[in-house]
């Protein structure tokens, strides 16, 4: 299985730590943002992994460089202006195959085991949602069941957790658009599963975030190679 890491924005919420220095890299206790999710795609035993780049993205490719030293190896997915969620997933299809594949987010430190994904027979997508936290108070949306539906009430927060089938972004066109758009009309087609995460999950959006967390489980760190 193949993965893809969400890294090209440059995290504006992040004020001037971010001035000269892209999301991906801000550091976290003893590791680079970035590294986490790399960790655990590791740890599940992938070994392909696409990165969308774009804010100085030459920092980031300088610092991981092609993933050998993580025991994976590193694909970059190059854009020229930042294509959001959906735009650059899109643009990195070729690099990520015809199967079901992962995507993180660079600014999510979690310890969900990833090899927990289901194989996704007949649906597009699924998502992992997790509490409202204070900043996301409505969250984005409900689950009955393992079915992700539009609520009003009794919401959860997409965790920027999921695995996609290519077929998702059918009829996309290249260009700069969000995951979220496809995501709601492939659940008014009931095609989309999801869970209710309640273990570790933290989403660093801004430097607060950052220096209230000084400690990450051990469970989010890769062992020696």
């Amino acid at each position: 299985m193949r993965a893809m890491i969400l890294a090209a924005g440059r995290g504006e919420r992040m004020q001037h730590l971010t001035e000269n220095t892209p999301k991906a890299l801000l550091r976290v206790a003893d590791h680079y943002l970035i590294e986490y999710p790399i960790f655990s795609l590791r740890k599940m035993g992938v070994k392909e992994i696409v990165i969308n780049v774009c804010y100085f993205a030459d920092k980031i490719k300088e610092v991981l460089g092609d993933g050998s030293r993580y025991g994976v190896r590193i694909i970059y997915s190059d854009e020229e202006i930042a294509l959001e969620t959906g735009g650059g997933i899109f643009q990195a299809l070729p690099f990520l195959g015809s199967d079901p594949f992962i995507v993180l987010s660079c600014d999510v430190l979690t310890d969900y085991p990833l090899k927990q994904l289901p194989t996704l027979s007949n649906q597009l997508a699924h998502l992992i949602l997790v509490d409202n936290p204070i900043y996301h108070p409505k969250g984005d949306f409900g689950l009955e069941k393992n079915k992700i539906i539009f609520h009003e009430k009794n919401t959860l927060t997409f965790g920027n957790i999921g695995i996609y089938r290519p077929e998702l972004f059918a009829g996309c066109q290249p260009g700069k658009f969000r995951l979220g758009d496809l995501l709601r009309a492939a659940i008014q087609q009931n095609a989309i599963t999801g869970e209710h995460y309640t273990g570790f999950w933290k989403n660093l959006g801004t430097p607060d975030d950052l220096e209230t967390l000084h400690v990450v489980p051990d469970s989010l760190l890769l062992d020696p190679i």
